[in-house]
């Protein structure tokens, strides 16, 4: 039997929750509400949406890979291929933004600082035309550390893995 769906705000984003056992899928978050919740602008925002939210458990970030980035401009000119640290970097990104979502909306936005990076490989270039997909799935959190295993992949093909881990700290003057 099917239970009831619930309308919750997170970081002032209404989601519907729908209660499976014990599994609450939140849903999507548009750009606007990313852009309030990381400092990040372009042309260092490496995430455009982020799709199948659930909680800070696990989320799928989305990056529509396109020719006019200035990183294409010196790498390469003539075979233009994404920076492997600007993947990770969106993996980053992409947990943070669940890890603060976590956070209640009356109080002031802490800050996310990315703090390690292991294990990554990378497996195929991203091209412009690509739509990147960073799957993060949590490890464990402690107090105000996170760790996450993330899996960029393009049309389901596994371009690059890694795990990260991000600190949670209060604004200056906070």
């Amino acid at each position: 039997m099917r239970q009831a769906a619930n309308k919750r705000t997170v970081k002032g984003m209404d989601v519907q929750v729908e209660t499976k056992g014990e599994t609450a899928t939140l849903g999507t978050a548009d750009i606007s509400r990313i852009l309030a919740t990381l400092p990040h602008r372009y042309p260092f925002l490496m995430v455009d949406r982020i799709v199948d939210i659930d909680g800070d458990r696990h989320a799928i970030g989305i990056k529509n890979v396109t020719a006019n980035e200035p990183h294409f401009q010196g790498h390469f000119p003539d075979n233009p291929v994404m920076p492997g640290v600007l993947i990770l970097e969106g993996m980053a990104q992409t947990a943070g933004t669940i890890c603060l979502w976590q956070y209640p909306v009356e109080n002031a936005s802490p800050l996310v600082y990315f703090m390690t990076i292991d294990k990554a490989k990378f497996r195929r270039p991203v091209v412009p035309g690509d739509v990147l997909e960073y799957h993060m799935t949590k490890l464990t959190k402690r107090r105000n550390m996170w760790w996450f295993r993330g899996e960029a992949k393009v049309d389901g093909q596994l371009v690059a893995e890694a795990e990260v881990s991000a600190m949670i700290a209060a604004r200056a003057g906070k």
